[in-house]
């Protein structure tokens, strides 16, 4: 696979039936560690207890929910948090980016190698069949997995995001791939992802707050 990191400009990853933008450094109004610290101190942070299979288990990092609705996945229900000045300023500047607009944020820390995020594909009702989702990942670089849900190849992608990336997920890739970040054997950093996303109002599950 072609660097895919090479530059500051969007690249277009060169996945089938996928739709991926990679920005390698974002422009979000201040510098990386000091918005990492920001959203470390900032959020309230929570560890949630999903149902996978039918068995409970508590996440392998903490999250957060942001923006103007409701939002459920694996068996739990999110009640949104009011946007703070600095998810704001965030979302400006990606929206920006992207050119398209968000109204809730899902935040995830990882603490530690011990954090991860099982495979998985966003594809919530109230996320719509062709959902986009931007992704930015703040302190300790961590490989982004991919997996198609049919196709053998190309196999396992890992795609490294830096700190200060924007992964843009749109168009069919919710449908055809799963994505997850890998628990680690050496010691590394936190790092804090942020995914703006459109909850779509009307959809069956939605509640506006």
């Amino acid at each position: 696979m072609p660097d895919l990191l090479a530059g500051s400009a969007a690249q277009r990853l060169p996945l089938p039936d996928a739709d991926l933008l990679l920005w390698q450094q974002a422009d979000l109004g201040l510098a990386y560690d000091r918005l990492l610290q920001q959203l470390i101190e900032e959020t309230d942070w929570r560890q949630e207890r999903i149902t996978v299979y039918g068995k409970p288990y508590l996440q392998p990092r903490l999250s957060s929910w942001y923006g103007d609705f409701a939002y459920s996945y694996s068996g739990i229900r999110l009640e949104p948090s009011p946007w703070t000045p600095t998810l704001q300023q965030i979302r400006k500047r990606v929206e920006a980016l992207t050119r398209l607009r968000f109204n809730s944020v899902l935040l995830n820390y990882y603490r530690d190698e011990h954090d991860g995020m099982g495979m998985h594909s966003d594809d919530e009702p109230e996320l719509g069949p062709r959902p986009a989702i931007a992704s930015i990942s703040l302190g300790e670089e961590r490989d982004f997995i991919l997996r198609h849900r049919q196709r053998k190849h190309p196999g396992t992608v890992k795609l490294p995001l830096p700190s200060g990336s924007l992964l843009l997920m749109q168009g069919d890739t919710q449908r055809y791939w799963r994505h997850g970040i890998n628990k680690l054997r050496r010691r590394c950093g936190p790092r804090v992802n942020l995914t703006f996303r459109r909850i779509i109002a009307g959809t069956p599950r939605e509640v506006r707050v």
